[in-house]
């Protein structure tokens, strides 16, 4: 029998000490006592079709990220809303795409802020197809700072892995994960359903201009050569060739068919956490001289912070 429970209300308004947000200075001191871990949820605004919210990807994350929090007693940073998109995604009304280089600055800015904080382990997840973008602002962020910290990107269609495919791969959808589609709004249905309005479901036809084989499809779990979003030519642009917003058949949609792949998720995040909490626990970081070269002193300063005698972050250098 699962551990798990869901659909269960959104806590982004609620005075529950999940995110961060909306705690104050007192209660992150203490929290930081107990658990220094912060989930990051990264989601996008972009068109689902009728049936489900312009916010969809952002809903999946800060729903699992919070049932994390409650039983882990983690802290969820308030999610990023606006994400990266790929080349096909241009142009589509609802989906609000920003450049790569804003998206990855602001998660470089989050990382340093939430480090500064005192939240030095930190692990971003999202759903949505922006794979290609957030380990690319993580590194460059470690690159720039070179400072002790465990930042990670948690991408989470390879958690739910085989749980997501479709029957002809051992899973439980009638067709390939996509967009918008059978798997995700089962997901949705499953997590916010008061968000969805699957009386709206919409089908088309998924089609490509090269033959199936080479470009893998929704979350790179086929394991085809080309991951989706590494080539443009590979479909038209959406906006011409879905407008409806959505890959696959929707109409499809069923709660029980996402209960496992969501399950898979939840608990890699809880193990996840129990594993870097085992090897480092709070308070303690990898060993700084097998992280950096930068003087002693100076990492001394900054891990004490601007609050305990030490440096704030931002005298190495300013997020841009």
């Amino acid at each position: 029998m699962s551990d798990w429970n869901f659909p269960q209300e959104g806590q982004m308004d609620k005075p529950s000490k999940i995110y961060f947000q909306t705690m104050t200075k007192f209660d992150v001191e203490e929290r930081l006592k107990k658990n220094d871990v912060i989930i990051i949820p990264i989601g996008s605004t972009e068109n689902h079709g009728a049936a489900g919210p312009f916010g969809e990807d952002t809903f999946i994350v800060t729903r699992i990220a919070e049932m994390v929090a409650k039983k882990t007693g983690c802290t969820v940073a308030m999610p990023m809303w606006y994400g990266s998109h790929p080349f096909h995604h241009i142009g589509q009304p609802g989906t609000v795409p920003l450049p790569d280089s804003v998206f990855m600055d602001h998660l470089r800015a989050m990382i340093s802020g939430f480090w500064n904080t005192g939240f030095r382990k930190q692990i971003f997840i999202s759903m949505h197809g922006q794979e290609y973008a957030l380990p690319s602002a993580i590194q460059e962020w470690g690159k720039k700072y070179q400072v002790p910290a465990m930042v990670m990107f948690v991408d989470l269609p390879r958690v739910m892995a085989k749980d997501l495919m479709d029957k002809a791969h051992g899973g439980p959808f009638d067709y390939p994960f996509q967009h918008a589609d059978e798997a995700e709004q089962s997901i949705s249905m499953a997590l916010f359903p008061e968000l969805c309005q699957p009386e709206h479901a919409e089908d088309t036809t998924v089609k490509g201009f090269l033959p199936p084989g080479h470009v893998d499809r929704g979350g790179d779990i086929y394991g085809n050569p080309i991951p989706g979003h590494c080539i443009i030519g590979g479909t038209g642009i959406e906006c011409v060739t879905f407008p409806e917003g959505v890959l696959g058949k929707a109409t499809l949609a069923d709660p029980a068919k996402a209960t496992k792949a969501i399950e898979n998720v939840l608990n890699y995040l809880v193990k996840l956490q129990g594993d870097i909490l085992e090897r480092f626990p709070v308070g303690k970081l990898p060993d700084a001289k097998l992280m950096s070269q930068r003087d002693p002193a100076e990492i001394e300063a900054l891990l004490k912070g601007p609050l305990n005698g030490g440096k704030h972050l931002y005298t190495i250098a300013w997020p841009s």
